[in-house]
């Protein structure tokens, strides 16, 4: 087992493995230890109490017998202390010392009758320490107290069972710390494993390796941080695909237009046709068409990469429709479009007011690029019944949404081509002498997801084509009995 298999943070979580083990084992044993202690004294206690009771019932007797302390034998209370493991002291009532055991003569009347020789003995070979305590008993005679017993016990020196237990709490103190070093190494091992392998995927994929994979996945959250980082690793090949895609769409889009005005400023250059009007007219076509593109593609980009700069602000949609209308309408009769307009004023919707004003020109155009004379486009703006539910967002509720549908006439879009409509540079069979570039509903669909909103297309491929664009409405103003405000307001 090394350490080098988990790194510096693993050996720093062994490390805490280990001191939390030994801990915890220290803190155990001490609880042990006291308790058992505690425990211990408490049943010596009542051990001495016990022998000191007995001792009393004893002298009892002898005063019974000798019918007072004078000639009282008092040998057997004695003989009953020591074999509790104490030595007896006896007192009248008045405290003189009757008997002491102890060797000490109290007063007057006081006398040792006792083992004195086999308890200097037990204090020369060690066998008797300091006293341990001492336990009273009242010496009663027909309920009137004659006197007092005190039975004094000695400690026996260190208890015989102290090292067998320190010896126990090592051998568990290291069987605790073998077991937390294994466990830790073992659970670090599992932990950091996975990260390492994360870490060497994220190096490979810094280092322009694009298909890396994570080759340990662990489980659970490190599990789940690995597919993410997966997700992510497939996003950025998304996204370098896309890029490298539309370069090469870009790049062919271009390259007609540019070819046919490097041809004919070549044949103008040479004399091979003259400079006159017609010819310069299509120089100008070819011009504006390359224009076209960069603008959308400008417009493209803008959209793409300002999704969390659009502004969320009051926009009444049925007014900012009803205008771009008015301000397209020369465009829209030159092309021979009946237009009809039905807003009713205000919806209210929650956006960015130019980027609004885009969408709505961005499907007019379209109505213009590929309606045929005479056909018919509604631009309709419609507020649905507001409903209080849960907030999504401040001031947003989930199922407050306007819409605006553009709807035409027009040819209309094979069901089969539908889901292609929001590709860049997709403009459908037949479409290919069309003077637009193929970018517009692409715009349309990265401006309205910038402001949280849907576009949708709807056709039957003969009777028109449908797109419905919806928005979050602005909260509703809270009316009072004086004014009308504003959430937040």
């Amino acid at each position: 087992m090394t350490t080098d298999a988990i790194g510096p943070l693993g050996r720093r979580f062994v490390v805490a493995f280990a001191l939390v083990s030994l801990l915890t084992v220290a803190l155990v044993a001490a609880a042990g230890l006291v308790g058992s202690d505690r425990g211990l004294a408490s049943q010596d206690d009542a051990r001495r109490q016990a022998v000191a009771d007995r001792t009393a019932a004893a002298v009892v007797a002898a005063y019974d017998e000798a019918g007072g302390w004078s000639g009282a034998d008092l040998g057997q209370a004695a003989a009953v202390a020591r074999g509790g493991g104490g030595f007896l002291t006896v007192r009248s009532a008045d405290g003189r010392v009757l008997r002491s055991d102890l060797g000490r003569d109290g007063g007057p009347g006081g006398r040792f009758d006792g083992p004195r020789d086999r308890m200097d003995g037990m204090m020369r070979d060690g066998r008797m320490g300091d006293l341990a305590g001492t336990a009273t008993a009242p010496v009663l005679v027909d309920g009137e107290t004659v006197g007092s017993v005190s039975v004094a016990f000695a400690t026996m020196g260190d208890r015989p069972g102290r090292p067998v237990a320190w010896a126990w709490i090592l051998v568990a103190a290291l069987a605790a710390l073998a077991a937390a070093v294994a466990a830790g190494w073992l659970v670090v091992r599992q932990l950091t494993r996975p990260v390492a392998a994360l870490t060497d995927a994220a190096h490979s994929f810094a280092a322009g390796e694009r298909d890396t994979v994570v080759r340990d996945r662990g489980v659970g959250e490190l599990g789940a941080l690995a597919d993410a980082f997966e997700q992510a690793v497939a996003a950025v090949r998304r996204a370098e695909a896309g890029r490298s895609q539309m370069a090469a769409d870009v790049a062919h889009e271009l390259r007609t237009p540019l070819a046919a005005l490097q041809a004919g400023l070549e044949e103008l250059r040479d004399g091979l046709a003259p400079a006159d009007a017609a010819a310069l007219a299509r120089l100008h076509d070819q011009a504006l068409r390359v224009g076209r593109i960069v603008g959308d593609l400008d417009a493209l980009f803008t959209a793409e990469g300002s999704a969390r700069e659009v502004g969320r602000d009051p926009v009444d949609l049925a007014e900012l429709a009803t205008r771009e209308v008015d301000a397209r309408s020369a465009q829209l009769r030159g092309a021979g479009l009946d237009v009809q307009v039905e807003a009713p004023a205000p919806v209210v919707v929650l956006g960015d007011r130019e980027r609004l004003h885009q969408v709505v020109g961005n499907l007019l155009q379209n109505c213009v690029q590929h309606c045929r004379p005479g056909d018919t486009v509604s631009v309709t703006v419609r507020d649905p019944a507001r409903r209080r539910v849960p907030e999504s967002g401040p001031g947003e509720p989930v199922s407050a949404r306007a819409e605006l549908v553009i709807a035409d006439s027009g040819p209309g879009i094979a069901p089969d081509d539908l889901p292609q409509v929001f590709e860049r540079f997709w403009r459908g069979p037949g479409q290919e002498a069309t003077s637009g570039s193929g970018l517009g509903l692409s715009v349309v669909r990265s401006l309205v997801h910038a402001q949280r909103g849907a576009v949708a297309v709807d056709s039957d491929g003969r009777s028109g084509t449908t797109v419905t664009v919806s928005l979050p409405l602005a909260p509703q103003p809270v009316t009072t009995g004086r004014a009308s405000v504003a959430p937040g307001g």
